[in-house]
C-alpha cells in the first residue's frame, strides 16, 4: 500500500502520499455529505409503498426476503456508540474484551436462530404487546400485561434513543468542521449535543416516511459500506502493526483469550490509569463476572429479545423457517467485518496513540478511542468512506428502533383502546407524530447521560433484569397467567429504577441477581395469587406456537381433542445447538482479532472449529427446520 509514515496527530502522517491532517478533508466530507442525502431520498422515494397499511409500514407486508431482513438486523446493530464501547473493552482488556459483550447477552440472538425466532413467527402477530395477548388472552390481566409491555417498550426505545444521542454527538464532532453549539430554551448546547440533534432529525426524517420499507433497503446499504470500511480498517492494520511492535504497547495476558479466577492484566507500567478503569467496571475478578454474565446470558435469552426492532424482524418474515434463517444469517454477516475493524483500530490507537491517552492521566475518556484512532490514521477518501459507514450505523440503529416503537402506540393502546375502527392512513400519520414525541423525550434524556459506558450497563444489566423473569416464564410454565406478567413486569422495572439508586456502590452486573430476585417474586406472587387463564386461550397458544417446558396439563387437553397432536420434545436438542451456537458466533469474534494481531496458530485452531460448528450446525439445525 506504499510508504506510511505515522506521528502523533498534530503532525501529519501519509499513505500514498496524501496527507493524514486532523481537519476533514472536503473529499471525505463530500462522501459523507452525499450518503445521508442520498439516504433521505430513498426514504421519500418509498413512502408511498410504506404508507398503504399499518402491515406494510411496520412489517413490510410480510413479503421481504429473509437474507435482506438479516443484513437490516445485522446492521440495525452495527451502531457508532455500541462501537466506540467495543473498541475501548478492546483497548483495555485485548482478547478477553470478546467475552465482555456477553453482558447484553450478545449471544441472545443464537438462541432466537435455534428456536425462539420459529416460535414468535408462528404467532402471526405485528408486535411484542399483541403476542402478550395471543400468550394471556383478552382478560383483566391480559388487559394490564398489555400496557405493561407497551410500558417497557417505550422504555427501551427511549433509553436507546439517549444511547445512540451520546455516542453520536461525541463521535461526530472530532471530525466534522462546523461549530454546531447553540444556546436556546435557557441552557447552552454543546457542539456535541448540536450534531447529534442534527443527525438525529435527518433519520427520523427518512425513516418515519418510509417505514419497514425505507428501514430495511438504507440498512442493506449501509451494512455493504460498513462492511468495505471494515475491510479497509484492518488491512491497514495488519500492514502497519506487526505483532512485535503490538507487543511492546500490550501487558503481559492482553493477548490470552482465556483468564482465570482474577483478570491479570497489570497496565502499570504503560498506562496506569487503565487498572483503575479495570477496577470500576468490576472486572478484577472475571470468574466471578463471567459466572454472572452466563447465569444472566441464559435465562435473558430464553426470555427471547425485548420488544424492539429484533422481534419486528423476526415478525416480519415470511415464514417461521425464514425467521430462524434470518437470524442465523444475522450472526453470519455481523461478527467478522465488524471485529476486524475493531481489532484494527485497537491496534492502530494502542501503538500510534498511548502517548497521547497517557496524557490524559486519570481522565481518560476510552470512548474517545475510537474517533481518534480514524482521525489520525486512516487516510483521506477512507476517511470518508469509514465516517458515512458508522453514521450510517448509527442511522439503521436508530430508525430501526423509531420504526419499531410506534407500533404500540398505534396499534397497541390508540387502535386498541381509543379508536378500533381508524383508517390505515390516519394510523401512519398517528406513526409519523409518535416517532417524533418518542425522539424528542430520548433526545432529553439523552442530555443527562454520563457516558455510553454508564447507559450501555444499565440497559443491559437493570433494565433487561427487570424483563426476565416474565418474558422466561411466558414461554415455560403453563400456570404462568396475565396478572403474573404483569406483576414481574412491574416488579422488575421497579427494582431496575431504584436498586443502583440505593446500591451506587454496586456494579450493574452484580445488581443483575437482585433485580431478577424482584421481578421473579412479583411473577410468582402475581400468578400463584389469581387464577390460571382459560383453557382455550392456552390451548390455542400451544397448538400454534408449541414452546417446550412445563406444558404437560395444557397438552394433554389438546391431545384429548386430536390424539396425533405431539408437544415438543427437542429441549435437549435445542440446548445442544445453542452450544453450538454460541462457539460458533465466539469463534466469528476472535477470528478476526487474531488475525489483526498475526496470532496465526491461534486463528488455525478457531477457524478448525468454526467449520466443525458450522457443519454440525447444517446437519442438526437447517436441515430440520420445517
Amino acid at each position: 500500500m506504499g510508504t506510511y509514515t505515522v506521528a502523533r496527530y498534530q503532525h501529519s502522517p501519509t499513505i500514498y502520499g496524501i496527507p493524514m491532517n486532523s481537519t476533514l478533508h472536503p473529499l471525505d466530507l463530500a462522501i459523507i455529505i452525499g450518503y445521508v442525502i442520498g439516504t433521505i431520498i430513498l426514504g421519500f422515494v418509498i413512502s408511498k409503498r410504506a404508507a398503504r397499511s399499518l402491515q406494510s409500514y411496520f412489517l413490510a407486508d410480510n413479503s421481504l426476503d429473509w437474507k435482506y431482513l438479516g443484513l437490516s438486523n445485522a446492521s440495525g446493530m452495527f451502531d457508532i456508540s455500541g462501537t466506540m464501547w467495543t473498541v475501548s473493552i478492546a483497548f483495555i482488556y485485548g482478547l478477553k474484551s470478546a467475552w465482555i459483550p456477553w453482558l447484553w447477552p450478545v449471544w441472545n440472538q443464537v438462541f432466537v436462530m435455534i428456536f425462539l425466532a420459529v416460535w414468535m413467527r408462528r404467532s402471526g402477530v405485528m408486535t411484542g404487546a399483541e403476542w402478550i395477548t395471543f400468550r394471556f388472552g383478552t382478560g383483566r390481566g391480559a388487559q394490564l400485561s398489555h400496557i405493561i409491555v407497551v410500558i417497557f417498550a417505550l422504555v427501551t426505545v427511549i433509553g436507546f434513543i439517549a444511547y445512540g444521542f451520546e455516542g453520536v454527538g461525541k463521535f461526530a464532532a472530532v471530525f466534522l468542521p462546523w461549530d454546531l453549539s447553540f444556546h436556546a430554551l435557557g441552557r447552552s448546547f454543546t457542539n456535541d449535543e448540536g450534531y447529534a440533534l442534527l443527525i438525529m432529525a435527518l433519520t427520523t426524517l427518512y425513516c418515519i416516511k418510509g417505514g419497514m420499507y425505507s428501514v430495511v433497503l438504507t440498512e442493506m446499504m449501509q451494512f455493504i459500506l460498513m462492511t468495505l470500511a471494515c475491510l479497509v480498517v484492518g488491512i491497514i492494520a495488519m500492514i502497519h502493526v506487526r505483532p512485535e511492535l503490538l507487543n511492546a504497547h500490550i501487558p503481559a495476558g492482553w493477548k490470552d483469550l482465556w483468564f482465570g479466577w482474577t483478570i491479570n492484566l497489570d497496565w502499570s507500567s504503560i498506562l496506569p490509569a487503565v487498572n483503575d478503569r479495570i477496577k470500576t467496571d468490576g472486572f478484577e475478578m472475571f470468574g466471578w463476572a463471567m459466572m454472572l454474565m452466563i447465569f444472566k446470558g441464559i435465562l435473558a435469552s430464553i426470555a427471547g429479545p425485548v420488544p424492539s426492532y429484533d422481534m419486528q424482524r423476526v415478525l416480519a418474515t415470511r415464514s417461521p423457517s425464514d425467521a430462524a434463517k434470518m437470524s442465523g444469517f444475522t450472526i453470519l454477516v455481523l461478527y467478522m467485518p465488524r471485529y476486524f475493524m475493531v481489532a484494527g483500530l485497537t491496534a492502530l490507537a494502542l501503538v500510534f496513540f498511548s502517548d497521547e491517552i497517557a496524557a490524559m492521566g486519570s481522565n481518560i475518556d476510552f470512548e474517545l478511542v475510537l474517533p481518534l484512532a480514524i482521525r489520525n490514521f486512516i487516510p483521506v477518501g477512507w476517511r470518508g468512506i469509514l465516517l458515512a459507514g458508522l453514521i450510517a450505523a448509527f442511522m439503521s440503529t436508530f430508525a430501526a428502533f423509531v420504526n419499531a416503537a410506534p407500533a404500540y402506540l398505534v396499534n397497541d393502546i390508540y387502535k386498541r383502546y381509543i379508536n378500533p375502527d381508524t383508517s390505515d392512513r390516519t394510523s401512519v400519520r398517528l406513526s409519523y407524530i409518535s416517532s417524533i414525541v418518542l425522539v424528542l423525550i430520548g433526545i432529553v434524556f439523552g442530555f443527562f447521560v454520563e457516558s455510553i459506558d454508564t447507559i450501555t450497563k444499565w440497559i443491559v444489566a437493570s433494565l433487561y433484569g427487570g424483563y426476565t423473569a416474565s418474558n422466561a416464564l411466558k414461554w415455560l410454565w403453563w400456570r404462568f397467567n396475565g396478572y403474573g406478567y404483569f406483576w414481574g413486569m412491574i416488579a422488575g422495572l421497579a427494582g431496575s429504577m431504584t436498586i443502583p439508586k440505593l446500591f451506587p456502590e454496586l456494579s450493574s452486573l452484580n445488581a443483575f441477581p437482585i433485580i431478577f430476585a424482584i421481578a421473579l417474586s412479583g411473577s410468582l406472587l402475581g400468578t400463584l395469587l389469581t387464577a390460571p387463564e382459560d383453557d382455550a386461550t392456552l390451548m390455542e397458544f400451544y397448538r400454534r406456537v408449541r414452546p417446550w417446558g412445563f406444558w404437560k396439563p395444557i397438552i394433554a387437553k389438546i391431545q384429548a381433542e386430536d390424539a396425533s397432536f405431539q408437544g415438543n420434545t427437542s429441549f435437549w436438542h435445542d440446548m445442544l445447538n445453542c452450544a453450538l451456537g454460541i462457539t460458533w458466533q465466539m469463534t466469528q469474534v476472535i477470528l478476526p482479532m487474531y488475525l489483526v494481531f498475526g496470532m496465526w496458530s491461534e486463528m488455525a485452531v478457531t477457524l478448525a472449529v468454526f467449520s466443525l460448528c458450522t457443519w454440525l450446525l447444517k446437519r442438526w439445525w437447517w436441515d430440520r427446520l420445517e
